[in-house]
């Protein structure tokens, strides 16, 4: 026969229990809610930006088709490319804004092309291989226009060891050394970018030539 006491204990108990319930099981309800919530909120971010770099693909994808297919209205096409940009996911919205450039600057629009060549260069969230493409190709393009001390600042960095953009970095500053006045200074440089073996043939003959153009 089960002892009185022991009933007692039980039937407290099961009372503490259903009080507790009562007092806490709404916000352990509401935990769970959220934590459920926060995980589904989590997927549909996921979906959501897949889903997205799914649709700038494909755009990019067209826009690259309509760019090679002859006849193309390439200005059209360079300003589909910003629009890209602007909306695109951080990938495509970095090589949006390159091939936007390159078109902008192939069909004449110089200034077009500075610009995103700049936004790019300046957009810490993009990575550092494309912002120094980014500097790079900038210099190459505002060499005869643009202030030698700001292309200097912008170049210099490029041509330090490491950087995947050495070799042409060097090419180029050695040219806004030039611009600069510093002609001893520039024919170092190509020499010096002549004898390394680690550029590529073309660059080094070039770089050649353009210290012989320089004088002794």
């Amino acid at each position: 026969m089960p002892d009185i006491f022991d009933e007692i204990e039980e039937d407290l108990r099961a009372d503490r229990a259903r009080r507790l319930a009562k007092r806490w099981g709404g916000l352990a309800l509401g935990v769970v809610l959220v934590a459920v919530a926060a995980v589904g909120g989590l997927q549909a971010w996921r979906w959501n930006e897949a889903r997205q770099a799914a649709t700038a693909a494909n755009t990019f994808l067209a826009l690259h088709r309509t760019a090679e297919a002859p006849g193309a209205d390439l200005p059209a096409v360079a300003d589909g490319f910003a629009a890209l940009a602007r909306e695109a996911p951080d990938g495509y919205r970095t090589l949006a804004r390159l091939r936007a450039a390159a078109l902008k600057a192939e069909t004449g629009d110089r200034a077009a092309a500075l610009a995103l060549w700049d936004q790019l260069a300046g957009d810490t969230g993009a990575e550092t291989l494309y912002r120094d493409l980014a500097n790079l190709l900038y210099v190459g393009h505002a060499l005869e226009t643009g202030d030698p001390a700001q292309l200097a600042a912008r170049i210099t960095p490029l041509t330090q060891p490491g950087n995947a953009w050495q070799a042409p970095a060097r090419e180029l500053a050695a040219l806004v050394a030039i611009r600069r006045g510093e002609t001893a200074e520039a024919r170092q440089q190509l020499q010096a970018l002549a004898a390394d073996a680690a550029a590529t043939p073309g660059l080094r003959e070039r770089a050649q030539r353009l210290a012989a153009g320089l004088g002794s």
